[in-house]
């Protein structure tokens, strides 16, 4: 780190700004030259550029601030989002929300590829803006590098290419493994309601079940009772704990009063449909985008919410919900959802009680997994900040 310099930006590269031709003038696009934006960055699955979804012409090109790139360019994107970074490996030109740096022999290109990764959380410290954070050209030039010579920088690259490499590979099985654990789950989940036994029934919901709609108030941060909402169920359908929000007291407040078992569906939004299962002994009541469902004692509540996990429950939504113009699934529509179910209220319990221990040791191996990935990603960081500190 002794022998190492500290340069600006704009003394190793050129900086070189995008630009978009008129979407109306055809004679601009579906051209011969590549063109790419910050979405398209953040779908790359490498740090190459090969192919680009849309293309300009020469005359788009020449009628814009675009301006066309030579390979090996680092491409940044500096808005909406601050920080997809890439290598163009063909030539290339971008929108106004990349900045491109087109490197001198003092620095290679990969070296500031991982230099920029290494760097989101500054780089996005530096964006300004109202409406979405940008990072100006001028910023970007300022911005210091260590640099040391250009034989340690292809040496700190190598070493970085085989821990990404290494960590790639062990994100994907991971993932693979953390899929594959949800995928068991929710074929065993599947298989209890799609081939149901012998003493099995099938009813629509409103035979079995009272909809009941939720109160209509605004939350606060503080009052008497807990105010479910609709953005109050975390990823496996029950409460969350965190951002808690609150309504006073009023007139008829019992009638919206959460029991333990209760069951919650949202009926609109992005998650219509989904299902909450109220747990625990918190004074709670549940908002209006928010439905309540009673089942009366021939059916464990508890079974229903296993239930609206499995496909044969989503299959339903979807039918009966489709033709919306918003995602939605009102109470007119639940009730025409159809449960399987057995008669017999032991084999309910027996089958709930299978169903929580699967749950559970699905749950530890989810966290187990979602750690491991958790690791990995501190990993890379652990090692770019080694990188870039002289100490690989």
């Amino acid at each position: 780190m002794k022998t190492w310099q500290t340069k600006k930006l704009r003394e190793i590269c050129v900086v070189v700004g995008g630009g978009t031709p008129k979407t109306g003038i055809k004679k601009y696009w579906d051209g011969g030259l590549f063109w790419i934006t910050p979405k398209d960055l953040g779908k790359l699955k490498n740090f190459e550029i090969s192919a680009t979804e849309r293309k300009i012409s020469k005359e788009g090109l020449k009628n814009s601030s675009a301006k066309l790139l030579p390979t090996g360019s680092v491409i940044l994107s500096s808005r909406a989002p601050i920080g997809y970074v890439a290598i163009n490996n063909l030539e290339i030109a971008t929108n106004q929300g990349c900045r491109s740096f087109v490197c001198n022999k003092e620095i290679y290109n990969k070296y500031l590829y991982f230099f920029f990764v290494s760097n989101t959380e500054y780089l996005n410290s530096l964006g300004g803006g109202t409406t979405f954070k940008e990072v100006s050209g001028s910023k970007l030039k300022e911005i210091e590098v260590p640099l040391p010579s250009i034989s340690e920088q292809h040496r700190i690259v190598k070493i970085l290419d085989e821990v990404f490499e290494g960590v790639a590979k062990a994100k994907e099985n991971a993932e693979k493994n953390l899929q594959n654990t949800k995928d068991l789950f929710e074929s065993y989940l599947q298989g209890i309601f799609a081939k149901p036994g012998e003493g099995w029934t099938e009813k629509q919901v409103d035979e079995i079940c009272n909809v009941e709609y939720g109160y209509t108030e605004k939350a606060k941060s503080r009052g008497d009772y807990r105010f479910v909402r609709i953005t109050d169920t975390d990823k496996n359908g029950l409460l969350m704990s965190t951002g808690k929000m609150y309504v006073d007291s009023f007139f008829d407040a019992e009638k919206y009063l959460l029991e333990e078992g209760d069951l919650l569906m949202a009926r609109t939004g992005a998650s219509a449909g989904n299902v909450l299962l109220f747990e625990g002994d918190e004074k709670a009541v549940f908002a209006s985008y928010l439905i309540r469902l009673k089942f009366k004692k021939e059916v464990l509540s508890k079974l229903y919410w296993y239930f609206s996990k499995s496909p044969l429950y989503w299959n339903q939504v979807r039918q009966l919900s489709a033709g919306s113009a918003q995602p939605q699934f009102n109470g007119g529509a639940l009730k025409q959802i159809v449960l399987v179910f057995p008669e017999s209220l032991s084999e309910q319990k027996t089958i709930v009680a299978k169903l929580d221990k699967l749950s559970a040791e699905t749950k530890k191996l989810e966290g187990i997994y979602e750690k491991k990935l958790a690791d990995l990603e501190e990993l890379k960081k652990s090692v770019l900040k080694k990188a870039f500190a002289g100490e690989l």
